[in-house]
């Protein structure tokens, strides 16, 4: 039987490689593209001599380089190709923008003339600042339309009008799904989220850094969770429309803060500085969709075991 043939653009970061590895044990032919801008070759070293795995280094808002547009067809597109911390999407606002707008063009272009199946990883920052708790689909959100965090908060919310334009218009068979803050190993150690950010203080006896007074919430999911949903999307007629994937506990920053530090076994302080500019103060996802649409799926990783795992990889990469 034919192998599928899976793209993944993006495929060096940190959900890419993961979703790399989960593709070629379900024996898929995977090519995975990345400019190497966040991503790093690293997190693609247990895949790398696979038979069925190759590499290219590509920026998708360029034109399509021979390997791929020479390809007859494509079974699955992943776009999973932008930076994803504010840290990393503010230093250049422009490129995370056209990241997101004139990437996504040429990868629906690229399913369009392939026939592929495509998945854009869309963000719960399409729902900004939120003004309901939790988060479904149908909310339009609060987003500052010119602010610091725009240029990726926009540029997703424009690339879920592309990839629904391209269906209505042309028949690509597409899927969204707005991803909460996700953790796990291969996450970058100076990406400035909130999880790396305290493992490494923490491993190191610095002071966390809270943002505010820390009673922000946030939802974490761990990785292997993230990939599970993320199959399970590409793989069935479910629907077209975005699909919140997340976990629906929410935990206040300084509750993280504190875990961490236990589970870390760390004496570090606690240190405060001002909330950034349109930093959310709740993000909870409405899952009920992806609970129906995915035949059941739940998150399964608690936070305490996710946390471990990651710190487990934090102490051999920056220790």
């Amino acid at each position: 039987m034919k192998r599928k043939l899976s793209l993944v653009f993006g495929g060096a970061g940190f959900i890419g490689s993961h979703l790399c590895h989960r593709l070629l044990s379900l024996g898929h032919e995977v090519i995975a593209a990345d400019n190497l801008s966040t991503g790093r070759v690293e997190n693609l070293a247990e895949v790398a001599a696979m038979p069925n795995f190759r590499f290219i280094r590509y920026d998708i808002t360029c034109a399509l380089p021979t390997a791929l547009s020479s390809l007859g067809s494509v079974d699955e597109i992943y776009n999973l190709a932008c930076p994803a911390s504010p840290r990393q999407y503010q230093s250049d606002p422009v490129k995370t923008l056209m990241t997101s707008v004139a990437g996504s063009l040429n990868l629906l272009q690229l399913a369009r003339t392939t026939g592929a199946r495509i998945l854009l990883a869309s963000t719960s920052e399409v729902y900004g600042d939120p003004l309901v708790s939790s988060q479904n689909e149908n909310y339009f959100g609060n987003v500052n339309t010119t602010g610091p965090r725009s240029c990726y908060d926009e540029g997703k919310r424009a690339a879920e009008t592309l990839f629904n334009d391209y269906r209505r218009m042309y028949g690509v068979d597409t899927r969204i799904i707005r991803i909460f803050n996700t953790y796990g190993p291969r996450m970058s150690a100076d990406d400035g989220r909130v999880i790396p950010a305290f493992i490494t203080q923490a491993l190191k006896g610095l002071p966390l850094t809270v943002n505010g007074d820390g009673s922000q919430t946030r939802s974490f999911m761990y990785i292997d969770d993230l990939i599970d949903a993320i199959i399970l999307m590409m793989a069935n007629y479910i629907t077209h429309s975005p699909v919140n994937i997340g976990n629906p506990v929410e935990t206040t920053i300084i509750e993280l803060a504190d875990i961490i530090k236990r589970l870390t076994d760390s004496t570090s302080e606690i240190g405060y500085r001002p909330m950034p500019q349109d930093d959310p103060r709740r993000r909870c996802p409405d899952i009920a969709r992806a609970r129906d649409a995915l035949g059941g799926w739940l998150p399964t990783v608690n936070l305490d075991d996710g946390l471990t795992a990651t710190i487990n990889y934090f102490k051999t990469s920056i220790i």
